[in-house]
C-alpha cells in the first residue's frame, strides 16, 4: 500500500471530458487543481493536445486542446507543486505545436496508442522527450490485442526513452489475473521503464484491478474523482488515496470538491456504472455502444441491449 515510488495520476478532466466533450468551466477546473494539490496528487491531467485540423474549435471546450495560454490561465495564483500532464492520440497527430519544456507549464506528455500505432508513438515520444517533457506510452483497448503483436510493441517501446508504459483496459473487461499477466510482461518486455495501470469500472473492478496492479509493482496510478469519465469511469481517486498509506496525502480537499462540484455535477451527466457499460465490459466491446444505447429512446432495454451485442459478436 505504500511505496515512495507510486505516483497518483489525476485523470479528472480529461477522462471526464470525453463525457462533454471537454466542455468544463475554468472555475470548475481551477477548483480541481486546487483540491488536487492540496491533496497532494502527483499529477493532473488537463486533457488533450489535439488538432484543430481534426477536431473544430467549434465543437469542443478547451480542454480538448490544452494550450499552454489556457493552462497557464486557469492556474494563476495558485503555488503547487504538483506536475500538469496532457495527452496526444498517437494516430491523430497534425499541427500541435510543443514549446520547449522550460517555457510550458506542462511537465509529462502522455502518448495514447493502439500497438498497430506503435511507430507513430514512438516518433511523438521521441519528438517531445527532446524538448524535456517527461513522457508515457498508454498501449489503449489492450484487452483486443494478440499477445505476439502486443509484445512486439513492447519491445519497440524499450528501445525509446519513453519513461512510463501503461496498461489500460479501455472496456474495462479484464480481471485481476489478467491485470497481474500483463503488467508482469510489460516489466519483463521494457526492462527500467515504470508500469502505470488505467482501469475503467464497466464490471466494478477499477479500483480492485488497480490495487492488483500495484501489488505487481506498477508505480504509476490512474484515477478521477468520484470515479468521472466516458462510460462507467475510472478508479475512483477518493478510494485510491484511501487504500494508499502514504502522509502525503490528504483526502479532505477531495471531498470536498467532490460535495461541492462533482455531485451536482453528477445531476447534468451521466458516469459510473450502469448495465449497459456492464454489457460491453463482460464482451470486451467499445463503451462508445453503451454510450450510443444510453442516448436513445431504449436506454433502459438491457436485455434487448445485451443480446444485439451478442449478435454483432457472432456476426
Amino acid at each position: 500500500m505504500y511505496r515512495p515510488q507510486i505516483k497518483v495520476f489525476d485523470c479528472t478532466i480529461r477522462d471526464g471530458g470525453l463525457i462533454n466533450k471537454h466542455c468544463f468551466e475554468d472555475r470548475f477546473v481551477r477548483a480541481v487543481y486546487e483540491a488536487l494539490t492540496k491533496a497532494g496528487v502527483d499529477y493532473m491531467e488537463f486533457g488533450y493536445r489535439s488538432s484543430k485540423e481534426l477536431f473544430p474549435a467549434k465543437d469542443f471546450g478547451a480542454w480538448k486542446y490544452c494550450d499552454d495560454e489556457k493552462i497557464l490561465e486557469v492556474t494563476s495564483g495558485i503555488e503547487s507543486s504538483m506536475k500538469v500532464s496532457i495527452m496526444v492520440d498517437a494516430h491523430r497527430v497534425k499541427e500541435q505545436v510543443f514549446a520547449p519544456k522550460d517555457k510550458s507549464p506542462v511537465h509529462m506528455i502522455r502518448v495514447a496508442t493502439y500497438v498497430k500505432d506503435i511507430d507513430k508513438a514512438i516518433d511523438l515520444v521521441n519528438r517531445v522527450h527532446d524538448l524535456g517533457y517527461e513522457t508515457t506510452a498508454n498501449i489503449m483497448a489492450v484487452s483486443t490485442e494478440p499477445e505476439p503483436e502486443l509484445v512486439e510493441g513492447l519491445k519497440q517501446l524499450a528501445k525509446c526513452p519513453v519513461d512510463v508504459v501503461y496498461v489500460v483496459d479501455s472496456f474495462g473487461a479484464l480481471f485481476s489475473e489478467q491485470i497481474e499477466h500483463l503488467v508482469k510482461l510489460y516489466q519483463q518486455q521494457c526492462p527500467g521503464k515504470e508500469i502505470g495501470i488505467h482501469c475503467h469500472n464497466n464490471q466494478q473492478l477499477a479500483f480492485g484491478n488497480t490495487i492488483e496492479g500495484i501489488i505487481h509493482g506498477a508505480n504509476f496510478l490512474d484515477a478521477s474523482l468520484y470515479g468521472i469519465g466516458r462510460g462507467p469511469g475510472n478508479c475512483c481517486l477518493e478510494l485510491l488515496l484511501g487504500f494508499l498509506k502514504n502522509p502525503k496525502f490528504n483526502l479532505t480537499p477531495i471531498l470536498k470538491v467532490i460535495q461541492d462540484y462533482l455531485i451536482p455535477l453528477r445531476e447534468q451527466i451521466e458516469w459510473g456504472y450502469l448495465i449497459p457499460f456492464m454489457v460491453t465490459g463482460i464482451l470486451n466491446q467499445h463503451p462508445d455502444f453503451g454510450t450510443k444505447r444510453r442516448s436513445g429512446p431504449d436506454k433502459d432495454k438491457y436485455a434487448e441491449f445485451y443480446e444485439e451485442r451478442l449478435e454483432a459478436l457472432d456476426s
